[in-house]
């Protein structure tokens, strides 16, 4: 308990307040359960360590664990629970809770035996709330944290302190806030930077690291966290590579699923689980004509890897612009929006708002007569009508 408690100071004391991401004023931090899901690397633990240094400072009221710390190995959470308690402790953070066997029929236990107990805890982003063995769903508020929007990235990084844009604001007045921006920083210097190494908070001016760290965690994904979190067998990871892999060569990837697993030599139903574990693990993103009613049997319309970062990171020599472009789009619009498949352009947003990505020179042909019909166009400081400078959407979180 000491250790955990002088390793709780040492965080604390070591954690900047600088830069803080757009969630921490967006959470319910008061509420009794609130659960944090998201990539390895995406700023989880900071977030965590910045609540408790603002509203706690180095009081005992509060307390980090990571439950992969060696002390969870030989004892029980709740009894580490039990003695928080009486020492006063009123919240609790609770780090990497799928590293620990159990987890959820302890926190639903805990929950229910100390009312006055508030806990936050985090995972991965193939933890099952809803599906697991105690269902948390009515207990716990869990919310996804993705990588650092474009906005954020400016901010982290290039000390800037741009505001949130919400999306109907930002497709009624564009003109006036992208011109708004533009007085304090020219967004293209700096857009091409981001999409290739700004999106997790990690990155340190060396490309090559980077990208070693961005291939590490997916293969933590693929290695550890898919057999402990989807019970995949761990026999399959190669094949799961190599689709990945077949996968990334060709984003956006229009499957053939059929072909797909002809070529990895397994199962057609095999390939169409692994689809959608890589995207709940935010290693991919799938659309789909129709998000409503979504069988796991159903075929994407098209395959995204995650983040454009993952494409630099994967297969650097196929980084094709135009699909950087509707990668970047999707990662930005799919925090907040739903995102459907469109015959007539790129993609439906919220069921209603149909939006065609491309170059400054992207014509409105595919668009036209359509009452909700918008550009989004790259290489742009402003636009102009329904004609929208791409590096916006990257404000709306």
């Amino acid at each position: 308990m000491e250790n955990l408690i002088k390793r709780h100071i040492d965080l604390i004391n070591q954690t900047s307040l600088d830069f803080q991401r757009s969630i921490a004023g967006q959470l319910p931090w008061d509420e009794r359960l609130i659960g944090i899901k998201g990539s390895r690397g995406v700023g989880k633990t900071t977030l965590l360590l910045q609540y408790i240094k603002q509203r706690y400072g180095l009081s005992s009221g509060a307390m980090y664990i990571s439950l992969d710390n060696i002390y969870f190995f030989e004892n029980k959470l709740s009894d580490f629970v039990e003695d928080f308690v009486a020492r006063g402790g009123e919240q609790l953070f609770v780090d990497e809770v799928h590293k620990y066997n159990n987890w959820a029929v302890e926190l639903k236990n805990i929950y229910d035996q100390y009312p006055k107990l508030k806990i936050v805890f985090t995972g991965s982003s193939l933890l099952e709330i809803l599906n697991s063995r105690v269902d948390l769903s009515r207990r716990a508020l869990v919310y996804n944290m993705q990588g650092l929007s474009f906005r954020e990235f400016l901010n982290f990084y290039y000390k800037t302190d741009f505001p949130v844009i919400d999306f109907k604001e930002l497709l009624e007045n564009h003109i006036e806030i992208a011109l708004s921006i533009g007085k304090k920083i020219k967004p293209l210097r700096y857009f091409d930077e981001y999409l290739k190494v700004g999106y997790f908070p990690f990155y340190d001016n060396n490309e090559v690291l980077y990208y070693k760290r961005l291939q590490e965690i997916i293969n933590m994904i693929l290695e550890i966290e898919l057999p402990l979190l989807r019970n995949s067998d761990i026999s399959i990871v190669g094949k799961i590579k190599q689709m990945l892999y077949l996968i990334s060569q060709s984003v956006p990837f229009k499957p053939n699923i059929s072909v797909l697993a002809e070529k990895i030599k397994t199962s057609r139903k095999t390939i169409l689980a692994y689809i959608n574990h890589l995207n709940d693990a935010n290693v991919l993103n799938i659309i789909r004509k129709d998000n409503s009613g979504v069988s796991l049997l159903q075929k994407p319309e098209k395959i995204y890897l995650e983040n454009t970062n993952y494409m630099f990171a994967l297969m650097p020599e196929n980084t094709n612009k135009g699909s950087i472009r509707e990668t970047f789009f999707m990662n930005q619009l799919s925090y907040n929006h739903s995102l459907s498949y469109s015959d007539k352009a790129d993609f439906v947003v919220d069921n209603k708002y149909i939006f065609e990505i491309g170059g400054k020179n992207k014509t409105k042909k595919q668009i036209a007569g359509l009452k909700d019909g918008f550009i989004a166009a790259d290489n742009i400081e402003f636009g102009y009508e329904n004609k929208i400078p791409l590096w916006l959407f990257g404000f709306l979180y």
